[in-house]
């Protein structure tokens, strides 16, 4: 990840003083993400991740903790903020809001197992159902407002072929969001190293800095481009049946979600292609800085485009 706010032992410390959590005893930055600030947190009682939000203003932060806290209460894996001994998620840290949360044991599967992936389908359609009772709403703001913004601001950086991909792929997704499919609160961001695994079973699900309102079925799009597409881009057929039943048998899709499947596909493919282009032609200042290859989801875009995607309809009992 790129830290963008350096947080000494001593600016923790007396942070931590809030917290029933005990003394620092260790603190080192995590080496993964790009959007916030993370620590690895050690303490007299426990271990713990440090996130200090860059970009989300303060006032935001009450729809992503509160979803992840009440994600916990119904059983989604998920770990829980931890609150200070006011109940307060968060608090401000050397200029930042900032949040505390359990360590979770488990590692990411960047070659995941088919068990692995079935596992992880099954956790996020048990998100989704929990999800569903959480009340509170908040725009994608990676959604299509910032595709157009985002796409005008690199426009100046790329290819005429990459440019006339994009001008393509975002005519076509013209009217995003007014289809009539499932929606509510969604992770937005469930790549690979945001899941972690104790073998093959789910420890926990991470990072929520993209959580939304939104489509859940566009929530299983993410994932499926990340955790089931080639090295030339093209979707791994068997892998994502796979992902896609696994979440199915949990939470049933309905025909309209899946008649939808291949422009959710394109539209979250367009999503983070424009977001490793908007982070490598105009960055943040900031320490171990690494940009994501945008080449990777351009490629999938083209392979989303060329050849659509489609999920049976459900068979009629």
């Amino acid at each position: 990840m790129s830290v963008y706010t350096t947080v000494s032992a001593d600016d923790l410390d007396a942070w931590l003083a809030r917290y029933n959590v005990g003394r620092l005893a260790g603190l080192s930055p995590i080496a993964a993400g790009i959007e916030n600030s993370n620590y690895h947190v050690t303490t007299e009682f426990g271990q713990f991740v440090l996130t200090l939000y860059e970009r989300l203003p303060a006032e935001e932060l009450p729809f992503y903790l509160n979803l992840a806290a009440h994600l916990a209460r119904e059983g989604a894996a998920v770990p829980a903020p931890e609150p200070d001994r006011t109940g307060a998620l968060f608090s401000i840290l050397n200029g930042k809001p900032a949040s505390l949360v359990a360590r979770i044991n488990g590692e990411p599967a960047m070659q995941p197992s088919r068990a692995q992936r079935i596992a992880a389908g099954e956790a996020l359609a048990r998100l989704h159902r929990a999800s569903a009772s959480y009340r509170a709403r908040l725009t994608n703001r990676r959604g299509p407002a910032w595709w157009r913004q985002a796409a005008r601001a690199v426009r100046p950086y790329l290819t005429p072929a990459q440019a006339e991909l994009l001008a393509a792929e975002l005519h076509f997704q013209v009217g995003y969001g007014r289809e009539k499919l499932p929606k509510g609160a969604v992770h937005g961001d469930l790549f690979r190293d945001n899941v972690l695994f104790d073998g093959d079973r789910v420890a926990g699900i991470i990072d929520f800095g993209f959580a939304a309102t939104d489509f859940f079925m566009y929530d299983l799009a993410v994932a499926v481009n990340d955790w089931c597409s080639d090295e030339d881009g093209a979707l791994r057929e068997a892998d994502a049946a796979d992902m896609v039943g696994a979440y199915d048998r949990v939470r049933p899709l309905t025909d309209d979600e899946r008649g939808q499947w291949s422009a959710l596909l394109r539209a979250a493919a367009l999503r983070f292609w424009l977001s490793r282009l908007y982070d490598l032609h105009l960055p943040r200042a900031g320490t171990l800085t690494h940009a994501h290859d945008p080449a990777e989801f351009e490629r999938v875009l083209r392979q989303r485009a060329a050849t659509p995607a489609r999920l049976a309809a459900r068979p009629q009992a």
